[in-house]
């Protein structure tokens, strides 16, 4: 979820500060005497779109460094035996995988159970796991947690998530003026402005909320394939050690932090919280391997 949770606010901080920026400087004027012109506004909203989904993939292994406070491991230094372990599996699963530049590993302090990849490209990767991790979880399991990761650097998932994440964002950029416009026919004149420009944002953030779902349902798919990734580089058995102890641990923190476990969001106890789920249901999960 550290992954997904950085990705997803950054894009909606950055979109907010675009949008505001061009409305007050009026860039993309979309609307005419005759009303809007739709053919405008759709070009307007994929530039802002895609300009915030590639914006927060540009800076999202800065980010998390910036906001986990995770500390990079540098191979070269003299690192220990644990750390040095730790660098060694990342960089022999990314060989694995066909990944030329390594990726960097880091470690960030936590008491929760979580790890997570990000980077722009799969050559400018990051791999970070949180103390409580390596104090939990046994070799096997951390393997699997490992190879878990690296799968998500070497599918590009960073990338096409981007990609989702701009279509999602012109959709909202594109409706939520429409919505806007529309409303603003119903103030006074000398006040349609000031509406138009305040519900544009209002509209923007609950469109960009519903649009989640398309994403996170997207991240539930990615989070599968991620898994038989793992299983084909550490070994079935170790991917699905990891998932196991990693149930395990959920019992151990309180609701509150069960939501952040990274390689957990276990669909939430309704339909309509399973909807905003980034992770699949770990039983599930662990069923898939275990059958394939």
């Amino acid at each position: 979820m550290k992954r997904i949770g950085l990705f997803l606010l950054v894009n909606m901080l950055v979109l907010l500060t675009i949008v505001i920026v061009t409305t007050l400087l009026g860039v993309g004027q979309y609307i005419e005497p005759t009303g809007i012109n739709y053919t405008s506004l759709l070009a307007f909203s994929m530039v802002v779109g895609f300009s915030g989904a590639f914006i927060s993939l540009a800076i999202s292994r800065w980010m998390a460094k910036m906001m986990m406070n995770v500390r990079v491991l540098d191979p070269r230094a003299n690192l220990s035996p644990r750390e040095r372990d730790l660098v060694e599996k990342v960089h022999t699963f990314a060989r694995n995988a066909g990944i030329t530049d390594m990726p960097e590993v880091g470690i960030y302090n936590s008491p929760e159970v979580n790890a997570f990849a990000t980077g722009p490209s799969k050559n400018r990767s990051l791999v970070a796991v949180s103390s409580g991790l390596l104090q939990r979880m046994d070799d096997d399991a951390i393997e699997g947690v490992l190879a878990h990761e690296v799968a998500h650097v070497a599918n590009g998932d960073m990338v096409t998530m981007t990609l989702v994440q701009g279509v999602i964002n012109t959709f909202v950029v594109f409706l939520s003026r429409v919505a806007a416009f529309a409303a603003s026919r119903f103030v006074r004149e000398d006040m349609a402005h000031i509406v138009h420009f305040v519900l544009i944002i209002v509209f923007q953030i609950l469109f960009g909320i519903l649009g989640s779902i398309a994403v996170m349902a997207f991240s539930r798919y990615r989070e599968y394939r991620a898994d038989f990734g793992g299983a084909d580089l550490a070994g079935k058995e170790k991917m699905i050690r990891a998932l196991q102890q990693i149930k395990q641990s959920v019992h151990m923190v309180s609701q509150d932090q069960e939501a952040y476990q990274s390689l957990k969001i276990n669909g939430g106890k309704s339909k309509l919280l399973g909807l905003f789920a980034s992770h699949p249901d770990l039983d599930d999960r662990i069923r898939r391997l275990q059958e394939r």
